[in-house]
């Protein structure tokens, strides 16, 4: 897949567990205070047991070109049908190319063939751009969680229907 019209070639697959350092870097980097409220960051040993699977799906997105580089990952928990996306982050430099779509497009695939039927998740309701991406990709919303975020800001909780 390239992104949207710039001619990276994305590139989407589950993390391994040799990238614990690499995520946790990530987390760090794609949550730069300027869309939103910094989330408490994970450390390695925290990224090693999301990448070690179930219950969790993690995943690396890639741009190939010119040289292989990390552009942003995803991390979502299931339990029974249902998955609650844990943190989606795309690093500056590749925000708006579609990256953090693709990430969204593959995880849906992924928990959709493992059987899950909805994904849930938070999303601080001052952040047009992630609040635009979810309903652009269905996502409605199902509640609000005053003062969710440390800063005291508000979260919408939004609800994906991966039945179709």
């Amino acid at each position: 897949m390239t992104d949207g019209g710039h001619g990276a070639e994305v590139r989407i697959r589950p993390a391994v567990p040799v990238e614990a350092a690499l995520l946790t870097a990530l987390h760090g980097a794609c949550f730069d205070g300027a869309l939103g409220p910094r989330p408490t960051p994970w450390d390695d040993a925290a990224m090693s047991r999301f990448i070690a699977g179930p219950p969790t799906l993690c995943l690396l997105a890639t741009v190939a070109a010119p040289e292989p580089a990390p552009a942003g990952f995803l991390i979502a928990r299931t339990a029974a049908d249902e998955a609650e996306l844990l943190t989606i982050g795309v690093l500056a430099a590749y925000r708006g190319r579609g990256f953090g779509r693709a990430l969204l497009q593959h995880a849906a695939k992924s928990l959709r063939e493992a059987g899950i039927r909805q994904l849930f998740l938070e999303v601080d309701e001052t952040n047009a751009p992630a609040l635009a991406l979810y309903r652009g990709l269905g996502a409605v919303a199902v509640g609000r969680r005053p003062g969710y975020y440390e800063n005291g800001g508000n979260a919408a909780v939004l609800r994906l229907d991966l039945t179709s």
